[in-house]
């Protein structure tokens, strides 16, 4: 649950881009006609991402009964997604967006494919708009799936509208057993509100990432296991203590919401660690 760019395109420039090449003239002509609903509707979904309203935009079963569910998803999947289509740059460009190629909603996996926010089967006039399109690797999409948000507890965390990187809120604590586990959980921030505190432990839930981070985890303990017990043995516990409190305030300085930071800072705060845990298979 990371902060993106919220991108500079609009709703018009992504559009009219994407239908530019359509050779039928009715088709066209409707897609056309559609075009300042097409505009209107990425502007109040914008003014509802901005104030935590997005769960009271209705679904719609067309656009302006003109144009329908199946053609604006083939606007998007045909003349957006597919190689050497006009919308095809436009698409690279968002998919582009995230830092290291790493998608924003899990920070783990390499970005493969856009999200539609609120789905395109129910929000046809949104299936193009950039504001609605959400780069993310497969698990974190298909996680999401088409659900629809019906209360503003239930709001996705939106990388374009949500900021919570400058608050501490994924921490570890140790396992203490044979071989030792992390547990990874969220801590809310004391300034966060209540809507704001549900949203990100139902996300944090519905993208299964405590499992996620501890499956990194116990690689990474493991890997850990010679160095700390070649630390211990020539500096006892406070060797160990050093040495992982390094790492933690290292990986810290980069990301610290990262599942390291958790990871380290957990094990320097374990004595049963420190003093020897990390050694039980």
């Amino acid at each position: 649950m990371w902060k993106l760019p919220k991108p500079e395109l609009t709703a018009e420039d992504v559009f009219i881009t994407a239908i530019s090449r359509v050779a039928d003239v009715g088709l066209k002509g409707r897609l056309e006609s559609v075009t300042a609903t097409i505009i209107q509707a990425s502007i109040d979904f914008d003014e509802a991402a901005s104030n935590n309203e997005i769960h009271t935009i209705e679904p719609s079963p067309n656009v302006d009964g003109v144009v329908t569910i199946k053609e604006m998803s083939g606007v998007y999947a045909g003349r957006m997604v597919a190689r050497g289509s006009p919308g095809r740059t436009i698409y690279d460009e968002l998919l582009a967006a995230p830092k290291y190629g790493r998608c924003p909603l899990c920070g783990q996996h390499i970005v493969s494919t856009l999200d539609h926010y609120l789905p395109k089967t129910r929000y046809p006039a949104l299936a193009v708009a950039p504001w609605n399109l959400v780069p993310a690797c497969h698990d974190c999409n298909k996680a999401k799936s088409d659900t629809r948000p019906l209360t503003a507890d239930e709001e996705a965390f939106h990388p374009y509208y949500d900021d919570i990187d400058g608050d501490l809120w994924l921490v570890a604590q140790v396992v203490e057993s044979a071989p030792a586990a992390l547990r990874f959980l969220v801590s809310p921030s004391p300034g966060w509100s209540d809507t704001l505190t549900a949203r990100v432990l139902r996300q944090f839930q519905m993208l299964k990432l405590a499992r996620l981070y501890a499956a990194k985890g116990a690689q990474e303990l493991t890997d850990l296991h010679n160095l700390l017990r070649t630390h211990l043995a020539n500096g006892g516990p406070d060797e160990v203590r050093l040495l992982l409190q390094q790492f933690a305030d290292s990986c810290r300085a980069a990301n610290m919401n990262a599942w390291r930071t958790a990871t380290y800072q957990a094990l320097a705060n374990s004595d049963w660690y420190c003093q020897g845990g990390f050694a039980h298979v």
